[in-house]
């Protein structure tokens, strides 16, 4: 029997599956989320900025509230007018946010301009939060490991005290406490200052010039100022960090015992690793990452926590002269100086907010 086959003609193939890789995806995905971040960031930044604009007048006009009772009305007046104060305030406020767009922060009252006084003065204040940074690591993150570990143990109970304590104590006051223990009593550390004087002399020849202290003695060569500059930073450093390292150390330790009781902390256990393993490659790891998350808030706490860091050690940084401005009453000079830290605070942020989500995959984009 035959059959008759009929003739079909040829379909093209199927196009092949786009190939579609899962890593590039995910970047295109955190691309955009960082993006709208950084969207987010502008609109943060001028409610900031207006908020201190508008803070900053409550008190009235900066000349009369700086010169008011040392000069004759007139002379206040004239003042006024040469500065734009007797404008009106909406005025006033369109001028502040388009200096601080093009970079001017405005003028104190001894004709300085307020970007240089915070890029001479604000190098000091990042070395000292950078050094109670490294204070705070150093001393709430094992701590926190090894209360998590004691858990309702003596140990966890002290040293859950002891980040209460650190926490809830006044910079100013532990700064004062330990200048009178290790500086006066003791000897062993400076009592003020940012480097003696003769360092200090000596460092003002560096070129390039940072005024970073640390990297001004390494630039100058001598190991003598290098060791003078680190030992007038470690009574600050550990004043400052002390407030941040119980934040550290509770929240080490609250997510260390929540990581080792999870599913896979059992697996690595039942696998037959040791505990010490278990616990610093496994768990640990994952109990760092809210220290990310939270740091952010906590450098623009430190920020707050260096004016009293500044003013107790004499630490001449951007804190240290925002107090001497207000006790100038040059309020110009401190609405610039405030308006900068804010707008920090706003940038630390965004910066936070890239680390997590590059190093958490936790995070939904």
């Amino acid at each position: 029997m035959t059959g008759v086959i009929a003739e079909q003609e040829p379909t093209a193939p199927a196009p092949a599956p786009r190939k579609t890789s899962r890593s590039g995806s995910r970047y295109g995905v955190l691309l955009r989320y960082l993006g709208i971040r950084l969207l987010l960031v502008v609109p943060t930044a001028w409610i900031l900025v207006t908020v201190v604009f508008f803070l900053m007048r409550v008190v009235g006009d900066p000349i009369s509230a700086a010169l008011g009772g040392r000069l004759p009305p007139d002379q206040i007046e004239a003042r006024k007018e040469a500065a734009g104060f007797n404008r009106p305030i909406l005025t006033q406020y369109w001028d502040y946010i388009t200096g601080l767009l093009r970079g001017d922060f405005g003028r104190s009252q001894d004709n300085r301009a307020i970007g240089e006084i915070i890029a001479s003065y604000g190098a000091a204040t990042l070395e000292l939060v950078f050094w109670a940074l490294i204070v705070a690591f150093l001393v709430g993150v094992p701590l926190g490991r090894y209360a998590a570990r004691r858990r309702d143990k003596a140990a966890d109970v002290g040293l859950r005290l002891f980040g209460i304590l650190v926490y809830a104590a006044p910079v100013f006051f532990v700064g004062l406490l330990l200048k009178l223990v290790f500086a006066v009593q003791l000897g062993w550390l400076p009592v003020a200052g940012r480097a003696s004087t003769r360092a200090e002399l000596a460092l003002q020849n560096v070129s390039p010039k940072t005024n970073i202290l640390v990297i001004d003695a390494i630039l100058y060569g001598d190991t003598g100022y290098l060791l003078d500059v680190l030992e007038h930073a470690v009574l600050p450093a550990i004043a400052l960090g002390l407030l941040t390292a119980g934040v550290f150390l509770r929240l080490v330790r609250i997510n260390l015992i929540q990581t080792l009781r999870s599913d896979f902390v059992d697996a690595a256990r039942a696998r037959g690793l040791s505990e010490r393993v278990v616990v610093g490659r496994h768990a640990f790891r994952n109990a760092m990452i809210p220290i990310v998350t939270v740091m952010g808030m906590q450098i623009a706490m430190m920020l707050g926590g260096a004016v009293l860091t500044e003013i107790t050690f004499e630490w001449k940084g951007l804190g240290y002269q925002l107090a001497q401005y207000l006790q100038a009453r040059d309020f110009v000079a401190v609405q610039g100086i405030v308006a900068f830290l804010a707008l920090m605070v706003a940038v630390m942020s965004f910066l936070v907010d890239i680390v997590v989500a590059l190093i958490d995959p936790r995070v939904r984009f």
